[in-house]
């Protein structure tokens, strides 16, 4: 008879069991769940971290063939990378080739922090220093949901903050 009494209580869940999987439920329903469905800073890091990567490539191309010119040309609606036959002083020469547009979305953009202006160029010397535009530390803005920075450092290093 004991036997049968007891099976019949290990049937459920407890009070304490119950409440806590709510509770549970709720703060991964608030905190974790909206992560997955808004696009809100991830579009900002994602945007930053392609920057920063397609900064890092102009500066790799431009220390390894020094007889030719690369720029990032940033405008209002997206940035390129475009090749240069060679450097005339601190500009490039001759247009060579474009690589595709990397258009932004979602009302994104950069800019630079010194004057806020969306349509720039940036350009490298042979040496992986940033030559234009003339700037040492956080130097440009990624404006979408959240503002993120993008510093270059004198010496060419190019990283997030």
């Amino acid at each position: 008879m004991d036997f049968n009494r007891s099976i019949s209580r290990l049937k459920g869940f407890t009070l304490v069991e119950l409440v806590t999987t709510i509770i549970l439920i709720g703060i991964v329903s608030v905190v974790v769940l909206p992560r997955f469905f808004s696009s809100s800073s991830f579009s900002a890091y994602t945007l930053r971290n392609e920057f920063i990567s397609e900064l890092r490539q102009a500066q790799l191309r431009a220390l390894n063939n020094t007889d030719r010119c690369y720029e990032v040309n940033v405008t209002a609606t997206g940035y390129q990378l475009r090749h240069y036959s060679a450097r005339v002083g601190n500009s490039c020469a001759t247009l060579v080739r474009t690589e595709a547009v990397q258009n932004y979305s979602g009302g994104a953009s950069i800019s630079l922090i010194a004057s806020a202006s969306q349509s720039f160029n940036i350009t490298f010397d042979s040496l992986g220093r940033m030559l234009s535009p003339s700037c040492t530390g956080a130097c440009f803005n990624i404006n979408a949901d959240d503002i993120l920075k993008v510093a270059v450092e004198s010496e060419g290093y190019i990283y997030a903050l």
